[in-house]
């Protein structure tokens, strides 16, 4: 063989060797520049532990261009990412589109036990047609800060049903208002996006109501939906104990800054918030609680549930990699981390009664009977459209331009034919 031939493909063996060796796994990561920065710090941690080199892919803060990038990828059947975070309400989209792999070979060898997490959360949404095909990486669900300095002067509790809560805020709105005129007593996301939705599903939920039944049917427009529907709107037009921009400009930074400057009684929003308003710069520093969101009368309390989780993609080429690096993310000790540092909800159920966690973060009883009632939005490959629906209507009921009954009609009609598309497919 000539000489000059065989040095050639000697170099081309060793150089597809040389690529084969330096392929990486890669997971795609976003969120803030903060939050990335300390993943890449995880990460490298266990690159040491387990010499798996790994490429961290930066996505956008944004959240919807992050699903859309995944998307992309996803639906081109590429290799890169081999995995990757997710929001709660993309994971069925994923699962139903076959994207995601089953991991419950892999738990099972390797001993993960998923006892350790929230049973609510992985049994309705990271299990699609029987199959494991995600583990949350943090938990989230909305609950109710209260001003408990206010509270103890006028002599009550924090509200266990929605009765009490109007009780209350009429009262301490009426005396309060003396001295600071833009005091409310009642400050909630009513906005037309993403979190009226979740705020509506809170109040239907704890009336007896739901966005679908027990076999997926959709039902919007039922009696205990419009109930709450109309309880919404009274809160700013009948009641008066919420602002109305409510539902023009109330997202849930608009809400905690106003509940933060001490013009609120009660907050509804999630557990970010409860860092930011015991800052050190914080008017309500000192004097804040939080609580489960109040319930009907004789109904149940009920906290919308969010969060991310992690999965595999079914066309990675490093699976048993992605599986190291997922069980590492969802591992007790690491999710200790992340509540310390990030302020993340662990997704594990056993991390709420560590001795550590419950002297550096008191309020993790409580988050983790929030977390324990969380219900999912509608588990639905098409739930943004769904939602998209909702939004429209729902603000429209808030704003007065429709009656609650109508929008829910309207709404269910056009929900309906979304979901005959879809069965068609």
């Amino acid at each position: 063989m000539n000489k000059i031939l065989l040095f050639v493909l000697v170099v081309g063996l060793l150089t597809v060797q040389g690529c084969k060796k330096e392929k990486r796994l890669t997971i795609a990561v976003g969120g803030a520049p903060s939050e990335v920065e300390y993943l890449e710090r995880l990460i490298g941690e266990f690159e040491k532990e387990t010499g798996i080199h790994v490429v961290l892919r930066r996505q956008p803060t944004d959240t919807d261009q992050r699903r859309q990038e995944l998307v992309i990828a996803l639906k081109a059947r590429e290799r890169d990412p081999d995995l990757f975070l997710m929001d709660v309400i993309w994971v069925p989209q994923f699962a139903a589109s076959g994207w995601l792999e089953p991991l419950d070979d892999y738990a099972r060898e390797s001993g993960v036990e998923l006892s350790s997490f929230f049973r609510g959360v992985v049994e309705n949404v990271d299990r699609y047609d029987g199959k494991l095909i995600a583990l949350p990486l943090y938990v989230d669900g909305g609950l109710l800060y209260y001003r408990k300095d206010l509270l103890e002067k006028f002599g009550f509790s924090p509200p266990s049903t929605w009765d009490e809560l109007v009780r209350q805020a009429r009262k301490i709105q009426k005396e309060v208002r003396k001295k600071n005129p833009s005091f409310y007593g009642f400050v909630w996301q009513g906005a037309q996006y993403e979190g009226l939705v979740c705020n509506f599903l809170e109040f239907a939920a704890s009336m007896g109501g739901g966005l679908t039944d027990s076999l997926g049917r959709l039902t919007i427009d039922r009696p205990e939906n419009i109930r709450a529907l109309q309880f919404m709107r009274d809160l700013i037009n009948r009641y008066r104990i919420s602002p109305p921009n409510t539902y023009t400009e109330m997202r849930e930074e608009e809400v905690r800054l106003f509940f933060q400057r001490g013009d609120a009684l009660f907050e509804r929003n999630w557990p970010y918030a409860w860092k930011l308003h015991q800052a050190d710069d914080s008017p309500v520093r000192g004097k804040v609680g939080m609580s489960l969101l109040p319930s009907s009368t004789g109904g149940r309390h009920v906290s919308t549930l969010g969060g991310w989780h992690v999965g595999i993609s079914r066309f990675a080429d490093r699976k048993k990699e992605a599986w190291e690096l997922l069980k590492f993310l969802v591992s007790k000790e690491i999710q200790k981390r992340l509540l310390f540092d990030l302020g993340w909800n662990p997704g594990r159920r056993d991390v709420y009664g560590d001795p550590e966690v419950l002297k550096e973060v008191p309020q993790a009883a409580v988050l983790q009977s929030i977390f324990e009632k969380a219900i999912p939005r509608p588990v639905l490959p098409f739930y943004t459209r769904i939602s998209e629906i909702l939004q429209k209507y729902l603000n429209s009921a808030l704003s007065g331009d429709m009656e609650p009954d109508d929008a829910l009609k309207s709404a269910q009609k056009e929900a309906e034919v979304v979901f005959s598309l879809y069965e068609k497919r």
